[in-house]
């Protein structure tokens, strides 16, 4: 079962992704976070990332979604600065999601959360828009993801 791998998953790694993320002490900083939108319809898969990326003070989970259709509804409502979406759900693919979340906001961050990452659904998925497929199983590489893409540029 999807869930019960992902959840394994997370017990090993859901607190190693923020640490040293915490300002130095003493320093007073007024950061806004970045703003994450999940989509996925497993409603413990949806929690769990919510729980963990609430551990990081640098993130926000601004919503949720079910379905691509809802989460193109979300991000036109919430304007998120990234989106965790799923390729298999009910209604709108993740990767037909993707292609019009690029078409409607094309700056806008996307990272394919899927078990089924194949080379193949890769080139799929960045040829939809998406930054990059993280196997659900990777929540490691997830969390270095999305780190990844709200690092300063030099």
């Amino acid at each position: 079962m999807v869930a019960a791998s992902f959840l394994v998953a997370v017990r090993q790694t859901c607190t190693w992704w923020f640490y040293g993320q915490q300002p130095a002490k003493g320093v007073k900083e007024c950061r806004v976070p970045y703003s994450i939108l999940i989509v996925d319809d497993n409603p413990i898969i949806r929690r769990t990332l919510r729980s963990c990326i609430l551990q990081n003070l640098d993130w926000d989970v601004c919503g949720e979604a079910i379905d691509g259709r809802e989460a193109i509804e979300r991000v036109q409502q919430l304007e998120p600065d990234l989106v965790i979406l799923d390729l298999s759900m009910p209604g709108m693919s993740g990767l037909d999601a993707a292609r019009e979340l690029k078409r409607i906001r094309p700056t806008l961050h996307l990272l394919m959360f899927t078990s089924f990452k194949t080379p193949s659904l890769e080139k799929a998925a960045v040829a939809a828009g998406c930054d990059a497929v993280i196997a659900k199983s990777d929540l490691q590489e997830l969390f270095s993801s999305v780190r990844g893409l709200f690092a300063p540029q030099n």
